[in-house]
């Protein structure tokens, strides 16, 4: 298959229609050149007829509110840590920039997927049990007396995740020019995805000239500060009344805001998405804006490879005698993961960033990346949870 490289021709986030999605025999060609000029183009776009049960959708929402909504020394009492990268946190800093929000991280555990497991553990057995432990950590949820009815929708709403993200990565690899089932073993069988739960309030001047002064906080608050996410895929379910998610347009160089459709996801492409395809996908930048007039919320599902799986641009999108000769040395994702979640945890400097192992990449710099992920690959168990390893 080919790629395009037009520019775009109007501002608009392209809106995708998947109703063929989960067809087998039937996903057209039209839905696949789609999804491969918006990965290719903007890396954003909405998709409507996604197949989400509404019911699903609104429990999820609902216990979302109900969670933000608890006493402040309940959701304190499941923060994370530096060694635990899930449970609640209200001090993440993206590109060393601390963010305008509350947030809630949860995601797959080792044994979630045994005969055993009831949503996220197995019967009877606690979330800090280290059966449930994983290089991320484990799951702090509420107990169902502090939150009763949360944890089964969050399970609901993450195995409907799941499966959507399965089939749009068939989609996605069939645009790349392999086949359908190429990330099976990187992605379905193995995935490390989580789910992050976004509160964002209003943040009032009184509250913005306090925070810049002595809160950690810089001029101009944002609630996310830019940034490209990780993974492979990103779907976003996001509140219809507050518009303050913005992508950068790299066509025009201006910030586009997206403006979500009631009912739609938003998708985005991930950094390993951009190596895999040997930068023919974009992963893209984007932020969110901090709203002086309404709360925001907004959930995140994060689809990631397996921690083990070798990131590295696939033979069939390199072109070394055209525009597309090999962009990247091999990526791990377990150590892309851990290093990135020490930079959201806390300000430790630069952050890691697929350009650490682009091929233009100054050599020292190269291979000193390549030996610090070599060095933490080699402590690193299956999907055990490594305490100081690549901090």
């Amino acid at each position: 298959r080919s790629f395009s490289s037009a520019r775009l021709d109007d501002d608009n986030v392209p809106i995708i229609d998947c109703t063929h999605l989960f067809s087998k025999n039937d996903c057209s060609d039209k839905l696949i050149s789609q999804v491969r000029e918006a990965c290719v183009n903007w890396g954003f776009f909405q998709i409507v007829n996604h197949g989400i049960q509404p019911d699903i959708i609104r429990r999820f929402q609902g216990q979302t509110r109900a969670f933000f909504a608890l006493p402040q020394h309940v959701k304190y009492g499941l923060r994370r840590t530096v060694d635990n990268s899930r449970g609640f946190f209200d001090d993440e800093f993206t590109k060393r920039k601390r963010d305008w929000k509350e947030g809630l991280d949860f995601g797959v555990t080792p044994l979630c997927r045994s005969k055993g497991a009831i949503d996220f553990t197995l019967k009877d057995a606690p979330d800090d049990d280290f059966r449930h432990s994983n290089l991320d950590g484990f799951n702090r949820f509420p107990s169902e007396e502090q939150a009763p009815g949360f944890k089964r929708a969050m399970w609901n709403y993450f195995i409907a995740m799941t499966h959507l993200a399965e089939q749009l990565s068939e989609v996605m690899a069939l645009g790349m020019g392999v086949q359908r089932d190429f990330f099976n073993e990187q992605l379905r069988h193995t995935h490390t995805s989580f789910l992050r739960l976004n509160y964002y309030p209003v943040l009032e001047k009184e509250e913005e000239e306090e925070a810049t002064a002595g809160g950690g906080y810089e001029k101009g608050t944002l609630g996310i500060s830019p940034h490209s996410d990780a993974g492979f895929l990103t779907l976003l379910l996001q509140d219809d009344d507050c518009h303050s998610l913005q992508v950068y347009n790299r066509f025009n160089n201006e910030w586009q805001t997206v403006h979500p459709i009631p009912g739609a996801l938003t998708v985005n492409t991930g950094d390993m998405a951009q190596v895999w395809s040997n930068d023919r996908y974009h992963a893209p930048v984007h932020r969110v804006l901090a709203n002086t007039e309404k709360i925001r919320y907004s959930m995140p599902f994060f689809y990631n490879p397996g921690y083990n799986t070798e990131v590295k641009p696939i033979e069939r999108c390199v072109d070394t005698e055209g525009n597309y000769p090999l962009a990247y040395d091999p990526v791990y994702w377990g150590y892309f993961r851990w290093q990135r979640y020490s930079g959201d945890f806390a300000d430790f400097g630069r952050e890691v960033q697929i350009s650490d192992f682009s091929k233009t990449n100054h050599k020292m710099r190269q291979e000193e990346r390549i030996r610090h992920q070599d060095e933490f690959m080699n402590t690193f168990d299956g999907g055990a949870k490594i305490q100081s390893a690549g901090t």
